[in-house]
């Protein structure tokens, strides 16, 4: 099968992430091992999925150091799969989809809600500047540019936002 990332998309942060959690499967076994799956049967089991999907996707979260897998019996030897540090630090992004499909629903529409343990009271996750603590929903105020290991293309694509040409003349 042919790469979906152009030559052009290898250097951008958002397309190299998107290969590796940008596919339906590869998100709900991340949800599944964000709420303490750590069995092939019990992903089996709870998303439905055939054996062979759920073989190849727990391999690729394996490989891309996402999950790491485990021998938890010995006869048979069975493996579990468990959350790298790596792959841990998806959960804010996980949290991030789902607190946004959920605001296009009516509170009595939402399936799931993200609480706090203690308390029990819903939370509203936002996604904040850590220096400032400003949202980072303004696509006025925050915008992307070319940073140090930016390439030609990249330099290209980021220097036109900004008001100015490749070649740095300033376009008004």
């Amino acid at each position: 099968m042919a790469s979906r990332i152009r030559a052009e998309d290898l250097e951008c942060p958002l397309s190299t992430t998107v290969q590796h959690v940008g596919e339906w499967w590869t998100l709900l076994i991340l949800h599944d091992a964000f709420d303490g799956y750590t069995r092939f049967d019990q992903f089996q089991e709870n998303l439905g999925i055939s054996t062979s999907m759920l073989t190849a996707r727990l391999k690729t979260l394996v490989a891309d150091g996402l999950l790491e897998r485990r021998p938890y019996q010995t006869n048979p030897v069975r493996h579990e799969y468990v959350l790298t540090t790596l792959g841990r630090s998806l959960r804010p992004v996980i949290i991030t989809l789902a607190a946004w499909g959920n605001s296009r629903l009516t509170p009595e529409q939402r399936s799931m809600i993200l609480v706090d343990a203690d308390s029990g009271d819903e939370v509203e996750p936002v996604v904040v500047d850590a220096r400032t603590g400003r949202r980072l929903d303004d696509s006025h105020a925050y915008v992307f540019t070319a940073g140090p290991a930016a390439g030609r293309a990249m330099r290209a694509r980021y220097d036109r936002t900004a008001g100015t040409t490749p070649d740095g003349a300033v376009t008004s």
